[in-house]
């Protein structure tokens, strides 16, 4: 099987089909490693990547006023047990455009592999951006993924991001975002991650409002089972007038798992707010209890209460 097929045969585990790619209308990249197997673009979309020996390189600017209808798709990966995969990505979107990315991050046999990235993304003002990423880490849980991200936002600009790690093994997950939005900008940073055995996660969101009547939300959710350990740092600082935001993490632990959740809010005027909540826990034992009554074993109410904290 070609690496091409195996990539693709592990997209339906972040809901996504094979069969995106036979489509002319919709943009994607898809490199396992350090080599690009497909691209395609689309009008108003420009995609300059490259391959080099150690990472790969890329650009994609969405037009100004330029709408993109369909999400463009990305999918990284290593179709191997074992590799290293850097990613290098530019992105910008230009006033006024809207675009929705929906980023695939795949490993399905890895068993001592590594995949980093670093991305800067700017909105110019009016412009709009949902970025979904989604990413599938086989059962091995030998996996290292170190996503660094810096976002710029500018004025009147909307910025929505979706991480998901739900379907597999997670390994070890070390997520660094810094996101700086302007006046009237939005930016909401939402995931959910589901950790087993002796998956590691360090998770640090940071959103600095700089514009007067900027706004912002930090929500994530993560359920850790077995001896799973996760690091929860969640940071909003204020810096003008009516700038408003909230930090709200919740953590259930079961078995040896084990979690801490830091939100650290600052404000630096005094007509801006910043708000948090921070809850760790295990199952609720009523919630539980109720399930059971109506039939469901254990195992089954566990799974559907921890189903419906991810959603």
């Amino acid at each position: 099987m070609s690496d091409l097929e195996t990539l693709l045969r592990a997209l339906p585990m972040v809901g996504a089909e094979a069969s995106l790619l036979d489509h002319q209308d919709i943009a994607h990249v898809v490199a396992q490693g350090h080599h690009i197997l497909s691209h395609r673009t689309v009008p108003g979309l420009r995609i300059d990547i490259e391959e080099t020996a150690d990472a790969i390189i890329g650009r994609m600017v969405v037009e100004a006023g330029v709408t993109i209808a369909q999400p463009i798709h990305m999918c990284f990966g290593l179709a191997r047990p074992t590799g290293v995969q850097q990613i290098k990505i530019d992105m910008q979107v230009n006033e006024g455009a809207q675009a929705r990315v929906l980023s695939h991050c795949l490993f399905p046999l890895a068993e001592a592999a590594e995949h980093r990235m670093q991305a800067v993304m700017t909105l110019a003002p009016d412009a709009s951006l949902i970025y979904t990423e989604g990413h599938y880490h086989g059962p091995h849980g030998g996996m290292q993924v170190l996503p660094h991200a810096t976002i710029k936002i500018g004025k009147g600009a909307r910025y929505f991001s979706d991480f998901s790690l739900l379907s597999s093994v997670v390994g070890t997950l070390d997520v660094d975002y810094l996101v700086e939005v302007e006046e009237e900008g939005l930016a909401e940073l939402s995931a959910k991650i589901f950790a087993h055995k002796q998956d590691r996660i360090t998770l640090k969101e940071a959103v600095v409002l700089r514009g007067e009547r900027s706004r912002s939300l930090i929500k994530t959710r993560v359920v850790l089972d077995g001896e799973a350990c996760a690091d929860i740092t969640g940071i909003t600082e204020a810096h003008a007038k009516g700038a408003r935001g909230h930090v709200d993490c919740m953590e259930i632990v079961q078995g040896r798992a084990h979690a801490s959740a830091i939100p650290i809010v600052k404000v630096f005027h005094p007509e801006a707010k910043v708000t948090h909540e921070a809850a760790i826990g295990s199952v609720d034992r009523k919630e539980l209890e109720t399930l059971m009554a109506r039939g469901l074993s254990p195992e089954q109410a566990i799974e559907l209460i921890v189903s419906g904290i991810l959603r």
